[in-house]
């Protein structure tokens, strides 16, 4: 009997839509295989990674805090992956965006006044199109792979922001600590509740939700970048311009990016430190294939993986699990639905297979 897989002929709209679904039950099975084979109860396991963590208010806002930079860097490479440009520098932008608002927010430091909030968050936002703006010049001048580049500046930020902060921008009254100065009140986001973390990043989040999902749904801009991804040659023959395309949605990826880096130093943190992302800008890349590049569909994926997050930690201080254990999920995740996509476009068959002998037997008899 062997197991074959035939061609649709079309993709199957159920299982575009049931692929994630089953990648996480998949996930989360491997899971409870892992959890045994180390020792450790599955169920009881699980019930400190997923369920505990939001297990009260305090627990839900930690989560909106961490799902609000994958959610807008994921939000900025579905614009991006749906043109087919495989923007993988979301890391780097967010990284550059932390790092420009954190130069902004000290010189600003003694300002009192909202606008300083405003210069911040533009910086960082501005920041990081501009690094997406180096893939998107690289791709357009030189046809540059923009998977490598990208990748390769995801280093070059994380070395620059590695710089500045043990170095131009390091508080001279932190004893020798590699962070800069706390921001002034006027150049942090406000809390939206007291009894959590949860900032006005949430604000510039549904914001951002709202305009990518007028942008890919109903401008005209968005079918350009839809029609671009289906078909660059089609795209070409009715006068859509590639070049422009290619920059707009680059341009767009990099600055929510760079809005994520500067909500992150300009919300829980409040100061610039090695450590601004645990890499909510690679984790983006598995959020917006799991919101198959819808921005609704981002929203709930956004949340699943800010869960592992705070999950991760929880099991790390609770069951003395190693930190990696976010990064195996996300990983799993990812490989399974991938997997699972095979499904969109072929049907699986049964197929028995006679030997010769076998069916030797079979024409005498």
């Amino acid at each position: 009997m062997l197991l074959s897989l035939e061609p649709r002929g079309q993709e199957s709209l159920p299982m575009l839509w049931l692929s994630p679904l089953l990648a996480a039950v998949l996930t989360l099975v491997s899971g409870i295989l892992l959890f045994t084979l180390l020792g450790h109860d599955p169920l009881e396991t699980l019930h400190t990674l997923l369920i505990a963590p939001v297990s009260d208010w305090y627990g839900v806002s930690e989560l909106l805090v961490k799902a609000l930079p994958i959610l807008l860097c994921a939000l900025g490479l579905a614009v991006a992956y749906q043109a087919r440009i495989w923007n993988i520098g979301a890391e780097g932008q967010l990284l550059i965006g932390a790092l420009a608002g954190s130069a902004m927010a000290l010189q600003l430091i003694d300002w009192e006044s909202r606008w300083a909030l405003a210069w911040v968050v533009l910086a960082g936002t501005c920041a990081g199109a501009a690094w997406a703006g180096l893939t998107a010049w690289l791709r357009t001048q030189f046809n540059a792979n923009e998977i490598l580049t990208s990748i390769m500046l995801n280093y070059i930020a994380l070395n620059l922001l590695l710089f500045f902060v043990h170095g131009p921008l390091k508080d001279p009254a932190g004893f020798n600590f590699p962070e800069s100065a706390m921001f002034g009140d006027a150049s942090r986001l406000p809390l939206v509740s007291e009894d959590g973390r949860l900032h006005g990043g949430l604000y510039l989040a549904l914001l951002a939700l709202v305009a990518v999902w007028v942008l890919l749904h109903k401008s005209f801009l968005g079918f350009q970048i839809k029609v671009l991804g289906l078909d660059k040659r089609a795209a070409g023959f009715v006068g859509f311009r590639e070049k422009r395309l290619v920059w707009f949605a680059l341009l767009v990826s990099g600055a929510l990016a760079g809005m994520a880096g500067v909500g992150e130093v300009a919300g829980p943190i409040g100061q610039l430190v090695p450590q601004v992302s645990p890499g909510y800008g690679y984790a983006a890349i598995t959020v917006a294939f799991l919101g198959r590049l819808n921005p609704l569909g981002i929203v709930v994926a956004s949340l699943l993986m800010a869960l592992l997050y705070l999950g991760g930690e929880n099991a790390q201080m609770n069951l003395n699990l190693p930190q990696a254990i976010t990064q195996l999920f996300q990983g799993m995740m990812l490989f399974y639905l991938l997997a699972c996509d095979v499904l969109i476009l072929y049907r699986p068959r049964l197929k028995w297979k006679w030997t010769k002998r076998e069916k030797l037997t079979e024409a005498t008899t």
